[in-house]
C-alpha cells in the first residue's frame, strides 16, 4: 500500500495504536484494530464541538456529550427502523407500488360511467342495455323447445367466418359420435364456431330452397337428459348452450331441492333447468347415442369454469380457441367495404395499427364478437360516418363492455350456495383488478377472501366453505380473461421467480372496479371491508396494492371513500393500516376535484387529539401530494419539529417522511431546507435532519418509493439513497456530503451515521460501480484532519473486522481517496 499523509500517521486522539497511520493503509498493524476503534471514537468526540457543513456547525452540546453524557432518549437508537417495523428502514420494494400506480394510470379510458353501455353505429350513438344472458323462463315442460336459425344469419357467417385453431378435430369428433362440447367463454367465437360445424355437416346451404331448416337452437331451459329421441329430426343440428352457473354440490340441498323445500329452491331449479343434478358423462353418451340413431348433430357450448374443465377432461370437450384478431377483422372489413372506394380496406387497417387505437381498446387481442364490433367502428370512420373522437370513445367502451357482462345479474340466483360458483369467478375477477400483474398465488387468496366478504354479504345466516378441488387453476385465469406467465416477485433486496397473473389487456383493471364500485352499490360495503382487511397485511405485495386500489376508488366517490376507508383505517393502531391510509389518501389527491378535501383531511389528522391520525398525517406527508406540494410537505413537518414537547415516535416518523421526500422528484429543494433546518439552530429540527441523514445513507432507494414515477431513480433502487442520488442527481454532491459530514461531527448523532456510513462502504466494496462512486465522494467528507482521522480509522475497523471484513483492495482505494480530501 501506498504510505499515508502526514495528518493521517498522527496518533489518533482517543489513544492507543493508530493502526490506520503506522501501517500506511487499512490495518497496517496486527495490533492496531482495537486502538483504531478507539481512535474513531475518540475523534468524534474531539470533533463534536467543532463547525460542520451544511449547519455552519454543530449544535454546541457535543463536547458534554462526547465525554459520555447520553440523551436521556435518544431518537437515533430507532434511525435504521422502518415506520412499519425492521430493520429494512422503509416501506417494501418500490415494485408494488410501481406496478400499481401502472395499472391504474392507464390513458384512454377515463370516460364517464353512465347508466347504459354506449356503441357508436353510423353516425348515431345507440345505447344498448346489458342485463346478462337469459335462459328458460323455468317451467320445464314435456316438449322440447326449439328453434331454427335464420338461413340469413347463416349466409352472413359463412361469408365472415375464421375457422378456430382445432377446427378440424372438431368436425372429426361430430362426425364420429355426433356430439361436441365446446368449451369457451362468451364472445370467444364458440357460438359463430358452433355453427359454422353444424351448417356444413348437415349440408345446410345445400338446402337454402329446403324450407326446414336444418341447424336449430335448443331452449337452455331444457337439460340433456330430458332430451328424447322424439324431439330431434333426422339429418338436422343442434346447438345447446349451457347456463353459467353450476349447480351446488352440497347434498342436503340437492335433496331440499328435490323436495322443494329450500328456500328459493322452486325459483333455483327452475331458472336453471337442471333439477338437483349435473350434466354428466352419462347423459352426453345418451344423448350421444341419439343423435347417432337419427344421424343428427348437437353442438353444446358450456363457459369455462369446472363444469368446462369436467367436459374438456372427457371424451366430448374440446376448448374453443379464439382466431387471430386480424384475421377475423380482414373478414369482417372486407363485407362491410365492399362497395367502398378502392384503399378503404388499407386505410381500415391502418387506423387499427395506430397506438392510439390499440391504447384507446385497452385490450392485446380481441375476441371475434369484439372484432366485428370493431371492424363496423373502422369503416364507419373510413366511411366518414364517425369521427375520429367517435372512433376512439367506441373503442374505450370494449373494456366496459366486458366488465358489464361480467358483473350483471352475477349473485343469481340469490340464494347461497348455489351462488357460490358465480361468485367465485366474479370476485377472482376483481382481485385481478387490484393484483394485476402480481403473484397468481397472493390474487388468487385475496379472491377467496372477497368470496367470503361477499357471501357473508349476500347470505349472513348461511355458513361459507371453501371448495378444495372446484376450479383447476389452469383453467381459473380464463375465467377473468387472464393470462399466468413467469414473473419477479420484487422483495426489495432481491427478485424471486413468481407465477404472475395478469388481464389480458391494460383496460380492464380500471373497467373493472369502475363497474363494481359505480354500477352495484350493495357490492361496496364487502369490497371495502375485504381492502381494509388487505391493508392491514404486512406484506408490501398486498397492503401497497390494496391501498393504492382504495385511494383510487376514494377519488371516485370521495364522501363515501373517506368515511369508510381512510378514516377506519388512519384511526388505527397498526402501523401498516397508518401507512395504508396515507397511501391511500395520497392517490387519491391526485384527482383535482378532491384536491382540496383530501387536504382539509390531512389538516384534520395533523391538529386531532388521536396519535393514530397525527402519525399518518406525518406518514402521508411523505408522498408531497396531499399537502399541495413537496414544500407544504416540509413545512408541515418542520413544524412538528419545531414543538418544545415533540413526541419523539413522531419525531423518528417526521424523519422517515423527509427522507422520502429526498428520494421524491425534489431532492434539490429537501437538500435546501435541511441546510436550513440547521441554520435555525433548534435542537429537535437538527434532530430531523440527522435522522434523515442516516436514513438516507442506509436505506436503499428502492425501500423509499413514491408516489410518483421517477424512471432515473428506480434503475438504483438497490442502492442506497445516498447513492442513488449522487447517480442521478451529481450537483447535489457538495451539499451532501456538507449534510453528512455535519451528521458525522455531532456528537449525539456522530455513532448512527458512522455506522450507516460503514453500511454503505461494505455495499460499496462489493460493487464497482458503487465502489467508484464512493471513491469520488470521500474526498468531500475528509475537509479536515480530524476527518480523515474517522474515515480512516473506520476502515481500519472494517478491514479487521473478523465476522465480516472489508476487502483489502476496496479498502486502499477508499484510504487513498480519503488522503485526496479537501484538506489534504
Amino acid at each position: 500500500m501506498s504510505e499515508p499523509d502526514e495528518g493521517a500517521s498522527a496518533e489518533p486522539a482517543g489513544g492507543g495504536d493508530a493502526g490506520a497511520g503506522q501501517g500506511g493503509g487499512p490495518a497496517g498493524r496486527d495490533g492496531a484494530a482495537g486502538g483504531g476503534d478507539n481512535g474513531a471514537r475518540g475523534a468524534r468526540g474531539q470533533a463534536g464541538g467543532r463547525a460542520g457543513g451544511a449547519g455552519g456547525g454543530a449544535d454546541g452540546e457535543g463536547g458534554a456529550e462526547g465525554d459520555g453524557q447520553k440523551a436521556e432518549s435518544s431518537p437515533f437508537e430507532q434511525a435504521g427502523k422502518g415506520p412499519l417495523g425492521g430493520s429494512g428502514g422503509g416501506v417494501g420494494g418500490s415494485g408494488p407500488a410501481h406496478a400499481a400506480r401502472q395499472n391504474f394510470a392507464q390513458p384512454g379510458n377515463h370516460f364517464a360511467t353512465g347508466g347504459d353501455s354506449v356503441v357508436v353505429q353510423g353516425s348515431t350513438v345507440l345505447t344498448q342495455h346489458y342485463h346478462g344472458d337469459t335462459y328458460g323462463s323455468g317451467a320445464v315442460g314435456s316438449t322440447m323447445v326449439a328453434g331454427p336459425v335464420p338461413q340469413t344469419e347463416l349466409d352472413r357467417l359463412a361469408d365472415v367466418y375464421c375457422e378456430a385453431a382445432g377446427y378440424q378435430q372438431m368436425k372429426e369428433l361430430l362426425r364420429g359420435c355426433g356430439l361436441l362440447v365446446l368449451c369457451g367463454e362468451p364472445g370467444s367465437g364458440r357460438t359463430a364456431t358452433a355453427l359454422a360445424l353444424l351448417s356444413e355437416l348437415t349440408d345446410n346451404r345445400e338446402q337454402r330452397l329446403d324450407p326446414d331448416n336444418r341447424v336449430h337452437r335448443l331452449d337452455p331451459g331444457n337439460p340433456l337428459h330430458r332430451i328424447k329421441a322424439s324431439d330431434l329430426t333426422e339429418g338436422h343440428g343442434y346447438l345447446l348452450e349451457l347456463p353459467p352457473d353450476e349447480p351446488p354440490q352440497h347434498p342436503s340441498l340437492i335433496d331440499e331441492l328435490a323436495r322443494g323445500e329450500s328456500r328459493g329452491g322452486e325459483r333455483w331449479a327452475g331458472a336453471y333447468g337442471w333439477g338437483p343434478g349435473r350434466p354428466t358423462g352419462l347423459h352426453l353418451d345418451r344423448l350421444s347415442g341419439l343423435l347417432a340413431e337419427k344421424k343428427a348433430y348437437a353442438v353444446v357450448l358450456a363457459r369455462g369454469g369446472e363444469l368446462a374443465g369436467q367436459f374438456l377432461r372427457g371424451r366430448y370437450g374440446l376448448p374453443c380457441l379464439p382466431p387471430p384478431t386480424g384475421e377475423v377483422l380482414r373478414r369482417h372489413l372486407r363485407v362491410l367495404l365492399k362497395d367502398a372506394p378502392e384503399g378503404a380496406m388499407g386505410e381500415a387497417g391502418r387506423l387499427f395499427e395506430r397506438p392510439e387505437t390499440k391504447e384507446a381498446l385497452g385490450l392485446d387481442e380481441l375476441r371475434p364478437r369484439e372484432a366485428a364490433r370493431l371492424a363496423e367502428q373502422l369503416a364507419g370512420r373510413v366511411s366518414n360516418r364517425l369521427t375520429a373522437q367517435q372512433l376512439a370513445y367506441g373503442c374505450a367502451e370494449f373494456v366496459r363492455i366486458q366488465a358489464r357482462a361480467w358483473f350483471a345479474d352475477a349473485d343469481r340466483p340469490g340464494t347461497l350456495p348455489a351462488a357460490l360458483p358465480v361468485l367465485d369467478a366474479t370476485a377472482f375477477r376483481i382481485a385481478v383488478a387490484v393484483f394485476n400483474g402480481s403473484s397468481y398465488s397472493l390474487t388468487a387468496e385475496a379472491g377467496e377472501q372477497l368470496v367470503w366478504e361477499l357471501a357473508m354479504t349476500l347470505d349472513p345466516e348461511q355458513a361459507v366453505g371453501r371448495r378444495l378441488f372446484a376450479v383447476h387453476d389452469v383453467d381459473r385465469p380464463a375465467l377473468a380473461r387472464a393470462v399466468v406467465e413467469d414473473g419477479e416477485f420484487d422483495l426489495g433486496d432481491a427478485k424471486v421467480p413468481m407465477r404472475a397473473v395478469r388481464f389480458q389487456g391494460r383496460g380492464l383493471a380500471t373497467a373493472v372496479l369502475q363497474e363494481v364500485w359505480h354500477g352495484y352499490h350493495n357490492v361496496r360495503g364487502p369490497l371495502t371491508r375485504w381492502l381494509r382487511a388487505l391493508c392491514d397485511d404486512p406484506r408490501p405485495h398486498l397492503w401497497v396494492r390494496a391501498s393504492i386500489a382504495a385511494g383510487v376508488l376514494c377519488s371516485w366517490d370521495w364522501v363515501y371513500g373517506a368515511g369508510e376507508l381512510l378514516h377506519p383505517m388512519a384511526a388505527q393502531e397498526s402501523p401498516t393500516l397508518q401507512m395504508s391510509a396515507a397511501t391511500a389518501l395520497a392517490e387519491a389527491s391526485r384527482e383535482p376535484s378532491v384536491r382540496p378535501a383530501a387536504r382539509t383531511m390531512l389538516k384534520e389528522w395533523a391538529r386531532s387529539g388521536d396519535a393514530c391520525e397525527r402519525a399518518t398525517a406525518l406518514l402521508t406527508h411523505g408522498y408531497g401530494m396531499a399537502a399541495g406540494s413537496v414544500g407544504a410537505s416540509l413545512d408541515a413537518l418542520a413544524k412538528v419539529a419545531r414543538q418544545e414537547d415533540v413526541d419523539l415516535d413522531e419525531l423518528v416518523t417526521a424523519s422517515f417522511s423527509v427522507t422520502r421526500l429526498l428520494a421524491g422528484s425534489e431532492p434539490a429543494l429537501v437538500v435546501a431546507r435541511l441546510g436550513g433546518w440547521l441554520r435555525e439552530d433548534r435542537r429537535e429540527l437538527a434532530n430531523l435532519v440527522l435522522l434523515a441523514v442516516i436514513r438516507a445513507l442506509q436505506t436503499k432507494a428502492t425501500y423509499l418509493w413514491g408516489l410518483h414515477e421517477d424512471k432515473e431513480m428506480e434503475r438504483h433502487g438497490a442502492k442506497p439513497l445516498i447513492a442513488a442520488l449522487l447517480v442521478t442527481r451529481p450537483e447535489l454532491a457538495r451539499r451532501l456530503a456538507d449534510l453528512i459530514r455535519h451528521t458525522l461531527v455531532t456528537a449525539r448523532s456522530g455513532d448512527a451515521a458512522l455506522e450507516a456510513l460503514a453500511s454503505w462502504l461494505r455495499r460499496a466494496a462489493k460493487d464497482a460501480e458503487q465502489l467508484r462512486l464512493v471513491c469520488r465522494f470521500l474526498p468531500l467528507l475528509a475537509v479536515d484532519h480530524r476527518d480523515r482521522e474517522r474515515l480512516r480509522h473506520l476502515l481500519d475497523r472494517l478491514v479487521r473486522d473478523p465476522g465480516d471484513p472489508l476487502a483489502k483492495p476496496a479498502a486502499q482505494r477508499m484510504w487513498n481517496a480519503v488522503g485526496e480530501g479537501a484538506g489534504g
